[in-house]
């Protein structure tokens, strides 16, 4: 069945119970991590976009954003304990809460209310490489003038596609080879995203799957951190090989809320335990390190961006302008 931008690819019920399913399904049955994330993975572990689900679409959505008329009466409210960032006449889109590690690392997490946003994933000027494949203008290295209207934030997307620590798929056409065991987000034909295990019962038999961002073993599946957090190796080359650097991460809670975590000064195991105290119950670590870390979020849809990991290198407009490496937009709706 196509699924139309804007329309609900499943229930708020069936998305919070696929949610938890396919995380505690994952933490059943994964139990490489502390060696498959500093590796490539092996060809036997590659599962192409084709075999993993035959009804995907392949069809690029469309390339216009429009902001959904606002005749609800219905609100999300504000939650205690999170500073709300970003609104819409429809509630809370965006807030945040500031988790200190035990190390004493401060964490910013963002939370992304479900319902209330859409997710679109861009490729960067250098990678991952697109070559003449069909993307779209909602994909391209810079912030599309269709998307402006309906913005509330940018993030940053994982590692380079020669770490091999995943594929990645961007509006049905795969740029780079899908790996199973892989902690990935998934957007379907609406950009609505999910968070999840690739190959341990992720995503569902006949899900709608448009673009995909892998990128290593799971930092959080089941709601536990994974055993290797500590094993700061298993989590990507740092500049200098010091342990604390800026680093940042996906989860999604039960709710279907995706939380993007971050610091310019934390170790694997910060990030873990602050999604983990945010509710997630499957997460994955992104890119790390000063020069890509960046999150930059507008008070209300096409507002000014204002950067929102405290300390990052990057500017509110960087993604505005252009950028070398892939990232998300995210959008009202």
């Amino acid at each position: 069945m196509a699924i139309t931008r804007g329309s609900r690819a499943a229930t708020g019920t069936g998305r919070r119970v696929a949610a938890a399913l396919t995380c505690l399904l994952a933490a059943g049955t994964l139990s490489g991590c502390s060696s498959a994330g500093s590796a490539s993975p092996a060809s036997s572990g590659r599962v192409g976009i084709r075999s993993a689900s035959a009804n995907r679409s392949t069809a690029a959505r469309p390339t216009t954003t429009t902001l959904p008329p606002t005749t609800t009466t219905s609100t999300v409210p504000a939650q205690p304990g999170w500073a709300v960032l970003s609104t819409r006449p429809t509630g809370v889109a965006v807030d945040q809460r500031t988790v200190t590690g035990s190390g004493g690392a401060t964490v910013t997490v963002v939370r992304f209310r479900a319902g209330q946003v859409h997710l679109d994933l861009h490729v960067g000027s250098q990678d991952p490489y697109a070559g003449s494949s069909p993307i779209g203008p909602d994909a391209q290295p810079s912030i599309a003038a269709a998307e402006t209207p309906a913005l509330l934030a940018a993030f940053n997307g994982g590692f380079k596609t020669t770490a091999g620590a995943g594929g990645f798929e961007v509006n049905g056409q795969v740029l780079s080879p899908l790996t199973a065991g892989m902690a990935s987000v998934v957007l379907d034909a609406a950009g609505r995203p999910s968070v999840g295990v690739w190959g341990a019962g992720f995503p569902a038999p006949g899900a709608s799957v448009v673009s995909v961002r892998q990128n290593l073993p799971p930092l959080v599946v089941g709601g536990v951190e994974s055993a290797s957090v500590n094993v700061v190796g298993a989590w990507g080359a740092t500049l200098g090989g010091v342990s604390d650097v800026a680093r940042s991460a996906l989860g999604e809670d039960a709710a279907g809320n995706l939380l993007y975590a971050a610091s310019m000064s934390a170790l694997p195991a910060d990030l873990a335990s602050a999604l983990v105290s945010a509710g997630a119950v499957c997460a994955m670590e992104l890119d790390i390190n000063p020069e890509w870390v960046q999150l930059d979020v507008a008070p209300t849809p096409g507002g000014a961006l204002s950067t929102a990991v405290p300390g990052q290198n990057r500017p509110a407009d960087q993604y505005r302008a252009g950028w070398t490496r892939d990232f998300f937009t995210v959008l009202a709706g």
